[in-house]
C-alpha cells in the first residue's frame, strides 16, 4: 500500500519560512503525480503546487513566486519549499499521489487516490 508521510510544518510569523516534505514508500508504478493541498476548516481543499507524471510544474497564482515544488533524485520525497509566509497561509497541508492526473485537473482533489495526514502550518501576523 502506498503511504504518505508529512513533515515539516510549524508556526512561524508572517514573512518566515518553513520547508514542508512528504516521504513517498510503498508506490509500485513507474511513474507518478503528486501535489500539495491546504485547507482550512469550514473550506474546500485547494492545490498549492503539483508536479505531473511528465514532470510539468503547476502552482496556485496565490502561491506563486513564494512557494516551490520538488523531489528528490529517488523520487521517496517531494518538497514544498515556501518564503514570505502570509497569515492566508495558514493551513493543513497535504500530500497527495496518484499514478496519473489528466492536465486539466492536476488540482482537483478528486484526481488523487492516496493522501497524507496532513502536517499543520500557522503563520501570525
Amino acid at each position: 500500500a502506498v503511504q504518505l508521510v508529512e513533515s515539516g510544518g510549524g508556526s512561524v510569523q508572517a514573512g518566515g519560512s518553513l520547508r514542508l516534505s512528504c516521504a513517498v514508500s510503498g508506490y509500485g508504478g513507474i511513474r507518478f503525480a503528486v501535489a500539495w493541498f491546504r485547507q482550512v476548516t469550514g473550506k474546500e481543499r485547494e492545490g498549492v503546487a503539483a508536479i505531473a507524471s511528465d514532470d510539468k510544474i503547476t502552482y496556485a497564482d496565490s502561491v506563486k513566486g513564494r512557494f516551490t515544488i520538488s523531489k528528490d533524485s529517488a523520487k521517496t520525497i517531494i518538497y514544498l519549499e515556501m518564503i514570505s509566509l502570509k497569515p492566508e497561509d495558514t493551513a493543513m497541508y497535504y500530500c497527495a499521489l496518484d499514478p496519473w492526473v489528466a492536465s486539466n485537473l492536476i488540482f482537483s482533489p478528486h484526481s488523487y487516490g492516496h493522501w497524507g495526514p496532513g502536517t499543520q502550518v500557522t503563520v501570525s501576523s
